[in-house]
């Protein structure tokens, strides 16, 4: 059930809350703990970003201070981080998670606080009212359009004849199972989906989830887990001698999932993101690596995420450049709405903002684990923005 998040009615925060003459203060809230630990990892990208953006002298002489608080993956310390924060930052940035995104979506409108970047469902934001879109700015795929995109390479091009889906139970499987369910209809007959299988977040043993999958016979699996339970699930296939292609989401893009997945994580096809380049491969995302290396040394082996959090820091900075020195929330939202066919740092695929549009890129590219690495097997697939 989604929580619901009732805010009191009161005047609008100071347009200027979070600025100062010298520093403009930036909220986190993410999972440092818990099942998505792993994807925390982004927040001390955007962390090393800042930081090598204010060693440059910061932006129209500003430095941008971080406010970073651990959810645990729990939509309701969410809502508790951000409460404690609104009063204190000039912006959110990378909210992780469906259920944060869904259980807080009216924090950001009602407080009238902008959110640059969201990792979460996509819709959960487009199905807002309108009027309510202009505090947001994400560029982060949409779940069901690049499911459905996975699916259908996996039929086209590795000949899938029976699918079965593994899924986090909420809005990040629901719309993957939805995808899908649209490429095997649009596939007439040559494979079908028989098997789909929700998991709960809380959950750890896997071996029963092995079990049914293989019972199922599917010949390929796609899975939309988080690093842990894709992990768990990988190895509990292996015990039981259950090696079906694998397909899956970028959000288990990492190659550290060699790490934590053994060596069965080989041949997964995995699903890029086009908000960023992939480290090992493309020399812009190797040239931002390196930077967040230098300034956080402790990212060794784990830059695809890194660099997946830097991003949202680099769309930040684009609007806080663009905004100039007189910075008020509603001149950064005037300021991003000027973001036109911009890759940063020359990274992934074009982004772009407007008045009408707050998804800046909607894009994925199909890759496959091998060495690893994450290796490109397509140029990005870029699908139409949902609002």
């Amino acid at each position: 059930m989604a929580l619901a998040l009732i805010i009191p009615s009161a005047a609008a925060a100071d347009d200027r809350t979070g600025v100062s003459d010298d520093k403009i203060r930036v909220g986190i809230s993410t999972p440092i703990s818990g099942p998505a630990a792993l994807w925390s990892t982004a927040a001390l990208g955007m962390n090393a970003w800042a930081t090598h953006i204010n060693e440059g002298g910061g932006i129209h002489g500003r430095k941008i201070e971080l406010i970073i608080k651990d959810d645990g993956y729990n939509p309701e310390r969410t809502v508790r981080n951000l409460q404690e924060m609104k009063d204190n930052v000039f912006v959110v940035m990378g909210l992780l998670g469906s259920a944060a995104c869904e259980a807080s979506k009216d924090f950001f409108p009602d407080n009238q606080i902008p959110l640059i970047n969201a990792y979460g469902d996509i819709r959960i934001f487009a199905d807002m009212p309108k009027e309510k879109h202009k505090w947001f700015f994400i560029a982060y795929p949409d779940y069901e359009d690049e499911n459905e995109y996975l699916c259908s390479y996996g039929i086209e091009s590795l000949g899938a004849k029976k699918i079965a889906h593994f899924y986090q139970n909420d809005d990040y499987g629901q719309k993957a199972e939805a995808g899908i369910k649209k490429a095997v209809a649009a596939a007439a007959g040559k494979a079908e989906l028989i098997a789909s299988v929700p998991y709960q977040v809380n959950e750890r043993s896997m071996a029963p989830y092995a079990a049914q999958l293989k019972n199922s016979g599917a010949d390929t699996l796609i899975l939309t887990a988080s690093p842990t339970h894709a992990s768990l699930l990988i190895k509990a296939m292996a015990k039981q001698g259950y090696a079906p292609k694998v397909l899956t989401n970028f959000t288990v893009g990492d190659p550290i999932m060699y790490k934590i997945a053994g060596r069965n994580w080989e041949g997964t096809y995995v699903t890029a993101p086009g908000q960023m380049g992939m480290p090992g491969v493309d020399p812009a995302a190797d040239r931002v690596a390196a930077i967040l290396l230098e300034v956080d040394p402790r990212l060794k082996g784990r830059e695809y995420l890194a660099i997946f959090g830097a991003v949202s820091m680099m769309h930040l900075a684009k609007g806080l450049e663009l905004a100039g020195r007189d910075l008020t929330r509603q001149g950064l939202i005037t300021a991003m709405e000027k973001i036109k066919d911009w890759k940063p740092e020359g990274m992934g695929a074009p982004v772009t903002y407007g008045p009408d549009r707050r998804q800046g890129v909607n894009a994925v590219r199909m890759s496959q684990a091998r060495d690893g690495k994450i290796e490109p097997l397509t140029d990005f697939k870029v699908f139409a923005p949902r609002f």
